[in-house]
């Protein structure tokens, strides 16, 4: 099911949340990617064979070992694949534990007046902006009720360019839930982001945007779009298979993208993943 949103209207852009000064002023910002958790309201709920809270745990504790801390994690989408209020409390005490500045920005598997009462407040903005250091974060809000795939209403997109034409000296990067290019499956570029040559007319005319991240596809993508990284991350549990014409799962573990960011614009990005699935992959499995 699509995510649930109130009928009444939010501002185009929430101020920016500024952050303190971080330590050694050329130290990058390092960021992380987590997505498409699909966590369920109990404890053994499943997606597809796999225990959800398992899968997220185990992902969580190799980035604690290899990637911390950051200075924020960003959650690209599908929290809780039954949006139920329980499986936000789970998350909501997992990310207390972490002491890590959250971001969450709704997917299609998701009710964001949940996500924003226990996870994320501001979350119910359709486009905000977080500023660490050097570099502005821009969230956009690509959900659709009750739908599968992807659009940036018009207040978005002209949000998400004033604020560009605002502030062409601060590198951006831009995250949303749905994808805003091909990734080469069929049935999954079926739930693109519908509108996405708007978006991606904005942000050719804005030389400060650096990288667009995603989730919702759970696989990784790098490539550019010109001079922009264009960045999916895997998901916390089950994967897709790339190139497949219908769905079909990938037998590469759970993972989730690192990013640090210099204050020259630069980026350096990469994927970590788990060893193992806890529980055996199902691979004939025909969807959810």
């Amino acid at each position: 099911m699509a995510s649930r949103r109130p009928a009444a209207s939010t501002p185009d852009l929430e101020p920016p949340t500024a952050h303190p000064p971080m330590g050694q002023a050329q130290r990058a910002i390092r960021l992380l990617q987590l997505s498409d958790t699909h966590l369920f309201a109990e404890p053994d709920g499943r997606l597809l064979g796999q225990n959800t809270r398992e899968t997220f745990a185990a992902v969580v504790a190799h980035a604690q070992a290899h990637h911390w801390p950051p200075d924020a994690i960003l959650f690209t989408g599908d929290l809780v694949h039954d949006e139920q209020l329980a499986g936000y409390r789970w998350l909501k005490d997992r990310l207390a534990q972490l002491r890590v500045p959250c971001y969450c920005i709704p997917g299609n598997h998701d009710r964001v007046d949940l996500i924003a009462g226990y996870l994320d407040p501001h979350a119910i903005e359709s486009l905000r902006v977080i500023q660490i250091r050097d570099w502005d974060i821009v969230l956009l809000d690509s959900s659709i009720p009750y739908e599968e795939g992807g659009y940036l209403l018009p207040h978005i997109l002209a949000g998400l360019d004033r604020h560009l034409k605002q502030e062409p000296k601060r590198s951006t990067l831009i995250s949303l839930h749905h994808q805003p290019i091909p990734m080469g499956s069929a049935w999954l570029d079926t739930m693109m982001v519908e509108n996405r040559a708007d978006l991606m007319k904005i942000v050719e005319h804005h030389p400060q945007v650096r990288a667009i991240v995603w989730g919702h596809v759970h696989q990784a993508l790098t490539t550019h779009h010109g001079t922009i990284r264009m960045l999916s991350a895997p998901s916390t549990c089950i994967q897709f298979q790339p190139g497949s014409a219908e769905f079909a799962m990938d037998t590469a573990t759970p993972g989730y993208r690192w990013l640090d960011l210099y204050a020259d614009g630069t980026i350096e990005t990469g994927i970590e993943r788990i060893d193992a699935y806890p529980d055996p992959l199902r691979l004939n499995d025909g969807g959810y």
